[in-house]
């Protein structure tokens, strides 16, 4: 009986339906349009942290990510006739919420999503093998596993800009600078204070390597969770007495180190942090403590870039309000790193479409654009970003495609850059990534593809 009453009430619902379709030709020319607009739509997660103890980073990031992608809607119309769709889901900077968004947003939209940005290192590990198995890019523009750059073990995932060997590979040659050149730091000492995480120890193999290398000394000093007491870290360096500070640190315990600095009296010049110590929110906590101190950065900071006046245009003029709470974040450190990944994720999307056709892409397909993706100075300069990145080519064997940084020193009130692209060194980072690649490989029991067949 219950059998018979819910086929009946299929039956009538399946009339009704009609009836309603039939009797209002206007509602069904709606509903079609509708359809058809959904198809021309290109789904973009945006996995952030708004709250929690690095909000600063998440909220800039996504914000400027975010904006990015409605200026290319609002100026544009979106990427060649795609209209641009996001939805935000909140991470608090918790592996198990980043697992759970991934799985909330990753088959929304007409193509399911396009990529993910994690924006942060623990929750790359943890989705590297959903993502290949769901063939969907993972970006992870300045963290993540530095080993991922070899695209030949690794094919979703994009390290894209820079990863942390090359980073160090560049700090140690800025530091040499000071001491006549990487011949003369034999006997230097240098105190390597990290993050107590999978992110804070990445970069602990390649610093011994070039230490042996170049006949330095390194000391590596944990800092522990959340970092708001450093007083016996800085006693070990007091005592150590080194030459050279490499500040590895995330969030709060950033401004807690360099007042630790200060306070031993080590001078904040002799201190030389990762680019996820180097915004705003990192020295201006510290007062007068971080005055001098110089940090590594994949891109600038400031609001001249002409990108970054279209984003104000169309977003922000006449008292609108787009994705950042604060208005006087734009042009910060965080915030055009985000406008930066959206740069990279839609052009692309530029790319793969000159390939699949104009036309909303599937992850599969956005992971031969981004692998095939190449932005040199004309583009960048188009784009309005010549000086706020560096161009980059990424391939099947590298998914790096850049490799460059520079180095900034904060002034008080600005961060002022005081380099210009420091190449990394790939006779040491490339050996060190296709060592750690084979034995994820072997772990994981994948062979690695052939790159000489890619295109």
């Amino acid at each position: 009986m219950s059998r018979f009453l819910s086929a009946v009430s299929r039956f009538v619902l399946f009339v009704a339906a009609a009836a309603t379709i039939s009797a209002t030709p206007a509602l069904a020319q709606q509903l079609r349009a509708a359809a058809g607009a959904k198809a021309k739509e290109q789904f973009f997660p945006v996995l952030i942290y708004r709250t929690g103890p690095y909000a600063a980073a998440g909220s800039g990031l996504g914000s400027g990510y975010i904006d990015y992608l409605d200026m290319l809607n609002k100026r544009d119309g979106g990427v060649n006739g795609v209209k641009l769709t996001w939805e935000e889901c909140e991470t608090e900077f918790k592996t198990d919420l980043g697992v759970a968004c991934y799985e909330k947003l990753k088959g929304k939209g007409s193509t399911g999503a396009t990529v993910f940005a994690p924006l942060a290192t623990g929750l790359t590990y943890a989705l590297i093998e959903k993502a290949t198995a769901d063939k969907i890019p993972l970006v992870t523009i300045g963290y993540g596993r530095a080993d991922a750059s070899d695209g030949s073990v690794f094919p979703y995932v994009f390290p894209i800009v820079t990863n942390y060997f090359s980073q160090s590979t560049a700090k140690i040659q800025f530091i040499a600078k000071f001491s006549g050149g990487l011949h003369r730091m034999k006997g230097k000492k240098i105190a390597h204070l990290y993050h107590g995480s999978p992110y804070g120890k990445e970069t602990i193999p390649i610093l011994d390597l070039q230490a042996q290398k170049y006949g330095f000394q390194v000391t590596h000093i944990e800092i522990t969770l959340p970092g708001t007491d450093q007083s016996a870290q800085w006693a070990k360096v007091k005592e150590l007495r080194p030459d050279w500070v490499i500040l590895r640190g995330f969030g709060a315990m950033n401004a807690v180190a360099l007042q630790g600095a200060k306070a031993i009296g080590f001078p904040a010049s002799r201190v030389v942090g990762v680019w996820w110590a180097g915004a705003e929110e990192d020295v201006i906590p510290a007062g007068d403590a971080a005055r001098g101190y110089v940090s590594t950065a994949f891109n600038l900071t400031g609001s001249d870039f002409p990108v970054i006046k279209d984003i104000v245009k169309h977003l922000y003029s006449g008292g609108k309000k787009g994705a950042i709470e604060d208005p006087k974040r734009i042009g910060s450190v965080y915030y055009n790193r985000g406008v930066i990944q959206g740069i990279v994720v839609t052009e692309a999307m530029r790319t793969a479409q000159g390939k699949f056709g104009n036309r909303p892409l599937t992850g599969e397909e956005m992971r031969w654009g981004l692998e095939n993706l190449s932005i040199g100075d004309l583009r960048i300069n188009k784009i309005g970003a010549f000086g706020l990145m560096q161009s980059l080519k990424l391939s099947c064997r590298d998914h790096e495609g850049g490799g460059a940084v520079k180095f900034q020193k904060w002034m008080g009130r600005e961060w002022i850059a005081i380099s210009g692209w420091i190449p990394s060194d790939q006779s040491i980072a490339r050996p060190l990534i296709e060592e750690s690649a084979a034995r994820y490989a072997k772990e994981k029991n994948i062979t690695p593809r052939d790159c000489s067949k890619e295109t």
